[in-house]
């Protein structure tokens, strides 16, 4: 179709919106929201990618992934070779499609997006992700000859898993560890499956094992081996990608009353021990009528759409900044409201009451205002003084962000960690201070998301494969 249209016909083409589940509906289950492509729209969209020879899409994507050269694959009905061409880059395609924030990175950049719409790319790549899947048409890529080097990778989130799968490919050894019983990570302990269903994840770490990778779960490294005991077993360099898994509180009075989860414990309840499958599993779970979120990225949206679905009658988001500070996407902050979420913009609790059980019943907030720009570059919240208001709530999930896990630092002596505990490492190698090991993801940036964290990993497979291959000796 595109060879058939000029430029500027196809740049005139209307972008193709991803079909949903209707929001009265999906409010009340755990299914997919976005329905993905069909063929036929997949071509129409496909159609709209210029094929600009100077490509800032590829520049503006953590994992280097041959954009334009996926998208020419989709126009000739090559769906599967499209597939392969994004795995040559990235490991993780079905996964970065659905969650990846590709309004910030390739489609900002898009040319066709200075003047129209920008061409869909993450639709386009979850489409011929799906169809290669589905469609029973993964190979297992050229993996080079063995070259007698092994490694360690601890934690199997997005960066552990490129990481792992750019040095399978170059032909070293890997074992990821991972603390979990199933592989994934904040994939699957974080995201809910309306999100990203789990099984998808499964398959993208299915194909790493078919690769050659080697997976050991329930395995804390820290506990069980630390990372010195790992270079002891034969591990010539090792890869930390723990995550930020502990979960910041606000200190307020009557946080630790029942019915107050961290995002973190909710979540995981949720998504990884299925808590919503009442009849398939037994993992307790409050589900309140009144759920209050605190906080205003991802997870917070992903908790309180979860509260919905868990059968609250009212969800609210309490956020102390304006809605242009908001983090979260844009796509899951509109989803949210769609499903009847309740938005206190500009508030901030500083109490919470509980009842005769101990259990939370409501929550004293106070209204703020805007001053001057914080470091974080978002302008500071400031109390407005006697704006104080009560919200009923049953249910309360805290979702400000998480904290490093500091196993790991606590038990590597000569690993060097900056003030807010996370593991520091170089920006271009992610080398750690600890010769062989290195590090990528949540660990090293803090709460990210999961393409830069495979970005990272990415790096450091370069920088590791170098290391192996000139500094280690066999």
């Amino acid at each position: 179709m595109a060879e058939k249209l000029t430029k500027k016909e196809r740049m005139k083409i209307p972008r193709v919106e991803m079909p949903e589940q209707d929001p009265k509906v999906r409010s009340h289950n755990f299914q997919e929201v976005p329905l993905g492509l069909s063929e036929e729209q997949a071509l129409l969209e496909a159609a709209r990618c210029l094929e600009c020879p100077k490509q800032p899409c590829v520049a503006g994507c953590p994992v280097e992934v041959d954009i334009p050269g996926f998208i020419h694959l989709i126009t000739e009905k090559d769906y599967a070779g499209a597939a392969r061409k994004i795995k040559e880059t990235n490991s993780l395609p079905a996964v970065c499609g659905r969650v990846c924030p590709q309004e910030e990175q390739c489609e900002q950049v898009c040319v066709t997006g200075k003047k129209y719409k920008p061409v869909a790319i993450g639709h386009l790549e979850r489409f011929v992700a799906d169809y290669e899947r589905e469609h029973k048409l993964t190979q297992v890529p050229d993996i080079a000859p063995p070259t007698g080097r092994r490694v360690a990778v601890v934690g199997s989130g997005p960066a552990g898993l490129t990481v792992a799968g750019d040095l399978i490919k170059l032909g070293h050894e890997v074992t990821i560890f991972e603390a979990l019983h199933k592989p994934g990570g904040v994939l699957v302990y974080g995201i809910p499956e309306f999100r990203l269903p789990k099984n998808i994840v499964q398959a993208e770490c299915d194909f790493l094992g078919e690769m050659g990778a080697t997976f050991r779960n329930s395995t804390v490294v820290g506990k069980l081996d630390t990372v010195d005991e790992l270079f002891e077993q034969g591990y010539d360099a090792v890869f930390i990608g723990t995550g930020a898994g502990l979960p910041n509180f606000m200190g307020v009075e009557g946080e630790n009353l029942i019915g107050i989860y961290s995002a973190n414990e909710y979540l995981t309840r949720n998504n990884l021990m299925r808590a919503f499958d009442e009849d398939g599993f037994d993992t307790p779970i409050i589900r309140g009528k009144h759920v209050a979120v605190l906080g205003g990225g991802n997870t917070a949206m992903d908790a309180v759409r979860t509260g919905l679905r868990l059968g609250a009658e009212h969800a609210h988001i309490v956020y102390r900044r304006s809605e242009a500070e908001m983090p979260a996407r844009i796509e899951e902050v509109h989803h949210a409201r769609q499903e009847g979420v309740q938005f206190h913009l500009l508030t901030t609790p500083i109490k919470f009451f509980g009842d005769e059980n101990g259990c939370v019943k409501s929550m004293e907030c106070l209204k703020m205002e805007l001053g001057e720009p914080d470091a974080s570059g978002r302008r500071r919240p400031i109390p407005v003084e006697g704006s104080n208001f009560v919200i009923e709530t049953d249910l309360v999930v805290v979702a400000i962000g998480n904290s490093s896990n500091p196993l790991i630092q606590q038990t590597t002596p000569g690993l060097e960690t900056n003030r807010w505990g996370n593991i520091v490492a170089n920006d271009e190698t992610m080398a750690t201070s600890r010769k062989g090991v290195y590090a990528g993801g949540d660990i090293v940036t803090g709460g990210a998301t999961v393409i830069l964290a495979a970005g990272a990993g990415k790096k450091a497979a370069r920088a590791m494969h170098k290391y192996l291959m000139e500094e280690v000796k066999k």
